[in-house]
Formats: structure tokens, C-alpha cells, sequence
């Protein structure tokens, strides 16, 4: 179950476990698919697989497998055809793709989508300690990440302003090159 996934993600931080382990291990419950993160922000916007195929200029009977393919994990889209279907559905094109565990950045948007894909989980924010000696740029996102939480569940913004936040967020290129360095 996903709990098990969670948990073996919050072990893995505080006890530096291998981050190939993290992503056998959250692959294996199916939290890496690009094509759900499709599906969810496609639906979000309220738009059928049809209006984004048009849109994409997609037609005949190809017209609605090639997005039921694409959502369903089937069919991975080309980084032109992503980009293509983020400026579609308004998101940052790096909320939909495809994750690469090694890659910090990637880690951070994983982490969005968790909380949408499961909104019972637990969050840990004490492991900050840990990420406070080890890497700004994952500080940085929890804590403003942290913030943006309290913000909704005090009703400071509603929910789609907070979805919103989240299909925007772009990690800033400072904290990057700080982390890398």
C-alpha cells in the first residue's frame, strides 16, 4: 500500500538510503506515472480528452487513443508533445513529466503530487532537521510547501488556489546551483 511507500520515503531521508532504492520502491506503487498527473490536471480544468486532442491538432480515430494511451501510461509523450500538452492544460511542464529519482528537482514535484494522489497521508516536516544539514534545496521547498498547507487549511486560499500554486511551482534556479555546488 501507499503508506508503506510514504513511509519507506520518510526512513529514506532521515537515514540516507540509497535514492534508487526510494524509486524501486514508490515505482512499484505506481505513484511515477506521468500519465495520472495528466488525467488529473486535464480533468481539473474541466476539459475532456477530446478538447486537448483537438487542441493538440490530433484527429481522426487516433484522435482520443493517443490521450487515453498517453493518461493511462501506455504511451509516453515526446518532451516537444509534453510541453505541447502543458501549455494546454497551464501547468508547468515539469508537474506532468516523467520522474527521475535522481534528479532532486524531480523529487520535489513527486512529492506534490503524493499529497493529491493520497490527501490522508501523514507528513512528516520534522525531518526539516535532517534536510537543513543536507540540502537547501529541498529546505527551501518544505518549508515554502509547509507554508502554503497551513495557508489552506486555515482557508487563507481555497483549494484550487492551492492546486494552482502546485501546478505552477517552479523550483527557483538559485537554489538549484546552491545545492549543486
Amino acid at each position: 500500500c501507499f503508506f508503506h511507500s510514504w513511509s519507506f520515503l520518510q526512513t529514506a531521508v532521515k537515514t540516507k538510503v540509497s535514492i534508487l532504492e526510494i524509486e524501486s520502491s514508490v515505482s512499484k506503487y505506481g505513484i511515477n506515472l506521468a500519465g495520472e498527473r495528466i488525467s488529473f490536471v486535464r480533468q481539473f480544468r474541466g476539459m475532456t480528452q477530446d478538447e486537448v486532442s483537438d487542441k493538440l491538432g490530433l484527429d481522426g480515430e487516433n484522435k482520443r487513443r493517443s490521450m487515453a494511451r498517453y493518461e493511462s501510461g501506455d504511451r509516453k509523450p515526446k518532451e516537444n508533445r509534453l510541453l505541447e500538452i502543458a501549455n494546454i492544460l497551464k501547468v508547468n511542464p515539469k508537474i506532468i513529466k516523467e520522474y527521475n529519482f535522481q534528479n532532486q528537482e524531480d523529487l520535489i514535484y513527486m512529492l506534490l503530487w503524493m499529497e493529491e494522489q493520497y490527501p490522508r497521508m501523514s507528513l512528516d516536516f520534522n525531518i526539516l532537521e535532517y534536510l537543513q544539514e543536507q540540502n537547501k534545496l529541498l529546505l527551501n521547498f518544505m518549508d515554502e510547501w509547509n507554508d502554503m498547507r497551513r495557508k489552506r487549511l486555515s482557508h487563507e486560499i481555497t483549494y484550487e488556489e492551492y492546486i494552482e500554486w502546485k501546478f505552477q511551482y517552479e523550483v527557483k534556479e538559485g537554489e538549484i546551483n546552491e545545492t549543486n555546488s
